[in-house]
């Protein structure tokens, strides 16, 4: 919320990291759905920490497209994301944020079906003049084909 002391420039600035951190959860989606791992991995941060329960762990952009090209092998158009219900709170070049995720994947019958759905814990850092995850942190809150209930990340 913006306060009354903040300037047109701060106001205008805080409305433009909201938009671009914004854009960087549809990216994911988007890079995820095309496995596009490449591009994935340019969304955070160079020393980043991705926290995925049963798909994972990585730190770093390189071990992260590697651990996201093994726990999503074949082809793409199998899963589709969204990403709904963005809460961001800025701190300067720092972020933090919850978003909840839902995979819908096709049925035997080639009608969607509703896998999975989640939550998404992130810090977020402004490298390079642009937002990135430095950690991102996933949780299931409705399991699909992995064992064990409610994996935690």
């Amino acid at each position: 919320m913006a306060s009354d002391q903040e300037t047109i420039e701060q106001r205008l600035q805080r409305l433009e990291d909201l938009e671009e951190i914004r854009q960087l959860f549809v990216d994911y989606g988007h890079s995820l759905d095309r496995h596009d791992f490449a591009s994935y991995a340019q969304l955070f941060s160079e020393e980043a920490e991705l926290l995925l329960g049963p798909l994972g762990r990585a730190t770093g952009r390189a071990a992260i497209r590697e651990q996201m090209e093994r726990a999503m092998p074949g082809d793409p158009g199998g899963s589709y994301h969204l990403i709904t219900n963005p809460r961001i709170t800025l701190d300067g070049d720092r972020a933090t944020s919850e978003v909840m995720w839902s995979v819908i994947t096709r049925g035997a019958d080639g009608s969607p079906v509703l896998s999975m759905l989640g939550r998404h814990r992130d810090v977020l850092v402004r490298e390079d003049g642009r937002w990135r995850f430095q950690r991102r942190e996933g949780h299931i809150d409705v399991p699909s084909r992995y064992p064990g209930g409610r994996p935690e990340a």
